[in-house]
């Protein structure tokens, strides 16, 4: 049997993944002399914290290791698990990565190169529009952004506490953040 790729490995684990109510964000395998390692990224809307993700990757563990002894996967002389969250740097893709970032700033970049930067706000109903918050010197300014039209989106690492002004627009509804805009036009 070959070494497992990120698609079987995915049939494998999603179900104990989703089992904690959590998302496969990403898998790699990295076949490295005898001991390879299998790194997976999960998430949730509530973060999870370090000892679920310590429960979830014994877990995930044991799923493995059963797979292996049935012969569905082999892992050669052995692998390293490794079971985190995605980190500041894995690129939002999914409405999901927007709802589980609001508030935070974010670098988007549309196909020509050109990039806005501003506060993640609600996303609408449909999860294809994004309230992008932005200052103009003193005064914010709200704008419906199309997610599509931003192929590339990271959020950007952040120290200073966000101002109280922008964290209420962010954690304001979508449909609240647009009337905000035309009052305040």
């Amino acid at each position: 049997m070959a070494f497992p790729t990120p698609e079987t490995l995915k049939v494998l684990i999603e179900p104990v993944v989703v089992s904690h109510g959590m998302d496969v964000e990403r898998i790699r395998v990295n076949r490295a002399g005898s001991k390879s390692v299998v790194a997976i990224a999960v998430d949730s809307d509530t973060h999870p914290d370090l000892d679920t993700l310590e429960a979830l990757s014994n877990e995930i563990s044991l799923v493995l290791d059963t797979a292996e002894e049935a012969g569905q996967v082999s892992f050669g002389a052995g692998y390293t698990l490794e079971v985190s969250t995605p980190g500041v740097d894995h690129p939002l893709t999914l409405p999901r990565h927007w709802r589980r970032n609001v508030g935070r700033l974010v670098a988007l970049t549309d196909a020509a190169g050109a990039t806005i930067r501003g506060r993640i706000g609600a996303l609408n109903t449909n999860g294809d529009h994004v309230i992008l918050i932005t200052r103009n010197g003193k005064k914010l300014d709200i704008q419906a952004v199309e997610l599509a039209a931003y192929p590339k989106a990271v959020v950007e690492v952040e120290f200073a506490e966000i101002p109280a002004a922008e964290r209420q627009l962010a954690e304001s509804t979508y449909d609240d953040s647009l009337a905000w805009r035309e009052e305040h036009k």
